[in-house]
């Protein structure tokens, strides 16, 4: 369709915002609009926003500042987009800003400004699982958006609002189509993925005839049936996700959970307004491994929270040490405008923020060493993700993409992306392990 408006296409941020960009991309292509990779001569640009940190917000309004320089026409989205005053301030030739999902508003300012193509069904056929930015054999399953939390480091729910649960047949739906357009790896993400269906009370929905009810346990076992791998981010940690850890034993779901902890210190988790026994968390994840030896656990930590004192961070290095965590992110704290934290007494200086955030970091890195160097020998599923003249390059069960490691395998040509294929380990590094396929 060559006389058909372009659109130029910019997507920022966590895994949550690109599937709001990739459902903003299927109407667009469903109308018949072409999506273009360049600024520079299309009809219109997005730019799908992040606002969580300050480094995000300021990676935000640079690419805003780019589009206009190189384009001229731009819509802002996303996160940053429920701030229009601080975009407008800096960048006050931005056509329309709208903020996060609000896919209906940006298809109606795409209409007025690139107006909307004479429809041909069968020149813009759009794929039943719709345009996906991932590559073919995984993809992102957003089951809910907001959250009900007011954790006093973030703004989330004033940006994105309280939790809302999509109906559970839909979800299911959205799984089904994926894994039949040749997608093996669903990861679950939301802002709080536990928490599922708590704002409609857990009602019975339906899906393929049968009922369901709407909380995560039920979802993962539905999920189980369709033959991918199942990997689960953004679990808070309800006494209910313990439920979860039987059918990641029983091979059901991926013995993977993302777990945000932030710290260890109950006087800081009580600053953050964040749960927190580091008694009880211990206790729980002991059990956890004792049901599933092979869990994989993540979490993220924040450093130079305000009024952390040394023995706050002595507390959270002696839990990393009995942890043994496998995956592990560290964040400085850095003032998010608008978030609560930002008024509380004893904010840490710079310098000590860096300073404890290399000791937890080299506390990790030893720890994940040794989780590794535990695999060599072993022989895991491993799922290819590329393949170059080098050899090919995939993840373990205990990887998600993008955040944790890999595993190479070096001059291995005989697979291709999306295979899942036996891999001996035989070498590993602090992040990364290197084996050879078992045929």
């Amino acid at each position: 369709m060559s006389n058909a408006p372009t659109i130029g296409f910019v997507s920022l941020g966590c895994p949550k915002n690109l599937v709001d960009s990739e459902r903003i991309l299927t109407e667009l292509r469903t109308e018949g609009y072409q999506i273009v990779p360049r600024y520079d001569g299309a009809d219109l640009v997005i730019v799908n926003t992040c606002g969580f940190i300050e480094g995000a917000v300021q990676e935000s309004l640079e690419a805003i500042g780019e589009a206009l320089a190189e384009n001229g026409k731009v819509i802002v989205t996303g996160c940053l987009g429920a701030k229009e005053n601080q975009i407008r301030e800096v960048h006050p030739k931005v056509l329309e800003i709208t903020g996060p999902h609000s896919y209906e508003q940006v298809l109606a300012h795409v209409h007025t400004y690139a107006p909307k193509p004479e429809y041909h069904p069968f020149t813009s056929l759009v794929p039943a699982q719709g345009v996906k930015l991932t590559p073919k054999h995984y993809a992102y399953l957003k089951i809910s958006e907001g959250c009900n939390h007011r954790c006093t480091f973030c703004i989330i729910p004033s940006m994105r609002g309280d939790l809302e649960s999509r109906p559970v047949g839909s979800v299911l739906d959205e799984a089904k189509r994926l894994a039949e357009a040749g997608v093996k790896e669903l990861l679950v993400i939301s802002q709080d993925t536990s928490a599922y269906g708590v704002d409609v009370k857990h009602r019975t929905g339906f899906w393929n005839g049968q009922p369901v009810k709407s909380d995560m346990v039920s979802l993962c076992e539905q999920l189980a049936t369709l033959g991918v791998w199942v990997r689960l981010h953004y679990v808070y940690p309800y006494p209910h996700v313990d439920d979860v850890i039987p059918l990641m034993a029983a091979g059901k779901v991926l013995p993977y959970l993302d777990i945000p902890l932030q710290h260890a210190s109950p006087k800081v988790l009580k600053a953050m307004k964040r749960p927190g026994s580091v008694e009880r968390t211990l206790e729980r994840i002991k059990r956890w491994r004792e049901i599933c030896p092979q869990l994989t656990l993540r979490s993220t930590f924040i450093v130079g929270f305000p009024g952390e004192t040394e023995e706050d961070f002595e507390m959270l290095l002696e839990f990393l040490r009995e942890a043994r965590l496998d995956r592990v992110g560290c964040f400085k704290y850095s003032p998010v405008e608008g978030a609560a934290a930002n008024d509380l007494d004893d904010q840490v200086p710079e310098e000590v923020k860096e300073e404890r955030f290399h000791r937890f970091m080299q506390l990790q890195q030893q720890i994940s060493a040794e989780r590794l160097q535990e695999k060599v020998g072993m022989t895991l599923p491993v799922i290819i993700d590329e393949v170059d003249e080098e050899g090919a390059i995939g993840r373990s069960m205990a990887d998600a993409p993008e955040i944790d490691g890999v595993v190479y395998l070096n001059e291995e040509r005989g697979v291709k992306p999306g295979d899942v294929v036996p891999v001996l380990i035989e070498n590993a590094d602090e992040y990364d392990l290197w084996g050879s396929v078992v045929r």
